[in-house]
């Protein structure tokens, strides 16, 4: 998450939050077994967060822009699972994973109110 005053962007957010995965799995890659498995299902769901969150960006209607917006939700959602399920098993150190857990339940709800938000815009 960014040092900074001001707020920053939920696609900056992201894209820092996927660094931080990829930093995670790449350690998580260098153990055989049941690590590499849990490392590579993060890797896909914690890097997809913020690629959904950029097509949205470019979405061709408002129920496009909506629809990536819901999975890049679900994406965090799931994130979030794997990290809860490598918390239990201890495979990432605490502080690391209470972390990024923090910043993928701060993303959730920031995506929730955009997708809900828009929804509600949409109505209007």
């Amino acid at each position: 998450m960014s040092t900074s005053a001001a707020p920053a962007k939920i696609t900056d957010r992201t894209f820092e939050f996927a660094i931080q995965i990829v930093e995670v799995c790449q350690a998580l890659d260098s153990k055989p077994g049941v690590r590499r498995t849990l490392g590579r299902q993060l890797l896909r769901s914690g890097t997809s967060i913020g690629a959904n969150l950029e097509e949205a960006q470019a979405g061709q209607s408002r129920a496009d822009f909506v629809s990536k917006c819901s999975i890049a939700l679900k994406e965090c959602r799931e994130t979030i699972y794997w990290l809860r399920l490598m918390s239990a098993h201890k495979l990432i150190e605490a502080d690391q994973l209470k972390r990024l857990t923090n910043e993928a339940d701060e993303i959730r709800r920031i995506l929730s109110t955009i997708v809900l938000r828009t929804k509600q815009n949409n109505r209007s």
